[in-house]
Order: structure tokens, then sequence, then C-alpha cells
């Protein structure tokens, strides 16, 4: 057999083989939602939804240097909410929960299209903490039930037009090292070298 004729058909196959993968492939994901489509936002918090208000990052801010926060201590509920409507501005009324007392202080308004920030997220300084408004919001909880990482806990968000809705509520990790040990040797106790 003459190799020039044989090179085009061996051209046309490669053709066929490529093109038959690549149907094979794309339909492997076909009718697939996308990992990135269902992620959230690399946060602390939770979130929830009272009519046109989002709350965002919602979380516990408190020190945790036992296996329990005891009752007695005090934490801060930290958290956004943002009114998605264009024309209802909205009042952040109280917050309740079963773990303790929670005492709003500050301006509670939420504008149209606008937020409502309440606390300082794990005590991070803000760009306007140098000139912070005197009506800053905050929301301090003192504690009548032990409360711990890992758990949620209810709080019930009451807005002046909006309604209320509860949220299940995380303790923030913060950003210090879980473990004093975990800070000093580098985080890598009981690893020897090695990869994996």
């Amino acid at each position: 057999m003459n190799s020039s004729k044989r090179r085009p058909s061996v051209v046309v196959a490669m053709a066929t083989f490529g093109l038959a993968a690549s149907a094979v492939l794309s339909g492997c994901s076909a009718g697939q939602v996308a990992q990135t489509a269902t992620q959230e936002p690399a946060v602390n918090g939770t979130s929830g939804k009272a009519g046109p208000i989002s709350l965002r990052n919602v979380h516990i801010s408190a020190d945790q240097t036992s296996d329990y926060i005891r009752p007695g201590a005090e934490a801060q509920l930290i958290f956004v909410a943002a009114n998605d409507s264009a024309d209802v501005a909205d009042k952040l009324v109280s917050i309740t929960s079963d773990v303790g007392t929670v005492s709003l202080t500050g301006g509670g308004e939420v504008p149209v299209n606008g937020v409502l920030v309440v606390g300082s997220p794990d005590g991070q300084d803000t760009a306007l903490s140098a000139v912070e408004p005197a009506d800053a919001a905050e929301a301090d909880i003192k504690l009548s039930k032990p409360i711990t990482n890992g758990l949620t806990y209810d709080f019930t968000f009451t807005f002046e037009k909006a309604g209320e809705t509860t949220v299940a509520v995380p303790i923030s990790a913060g950003e210090a090292p879980r473990r004093e040990e975990g800070a000093s040797s580098g985080g890598s106790a009981g690893h020897s070298g090695g990869g994996h």
C-alpha cells in the first residue's frame, strides 16, 4: 500500500476519535451543578432573611478558654443587616435568645438599599474606626446558659416592618490560634517531615 494514500485515512480516523472523545467528555458533566455555584463566602457566621432584610455573617464573638463559656459571661453578637428594599426603610427593634439577654445600643436603622453594621468582625478595626459615629450599633449578650464552639444557638431578630426571623448562630473561632502550643511550634506538632 502506498504511504501517501494511507496518511489521509489516519488523519480522518484521529479527527473522528478526537470528536468522539470530546463529545463523551463534555457529556460527563451534563445536568450537574457546578461546585462554585453553591459555594458560600468564607466568613465566620451564618445568614438569614426577614422580608427584604438580609442578615449576613451573623456570629457570636466570645473568648473561650475552657470547655464552655459559663453563664454570667458576656459576649457580642456581630452581623450585618442589609435592606434590599428600594423604598422602605426599616429598624431593628430587638434580638432575643434562650442563651441570654441581648442588649442593643446605638442606632438600629436599616436605610433603603443600605446596611446596618452591628459590632466589629472579630475585633478588627474598620476604616471608620477613628471617626466612629455616636450611634454605632452593638449587641451585647449576657449569658444565662453555657455555650461552646462547634454548636449553634437560636437568635430571633425582630424588625419594625420586615417582621422576625430566627437564625442558628455559631461562635466565631476568631483569628487567634486555637492552642498556644500550636502557635509557638508553627502548628506542626506531632508531624515529622515528608509529604502526602
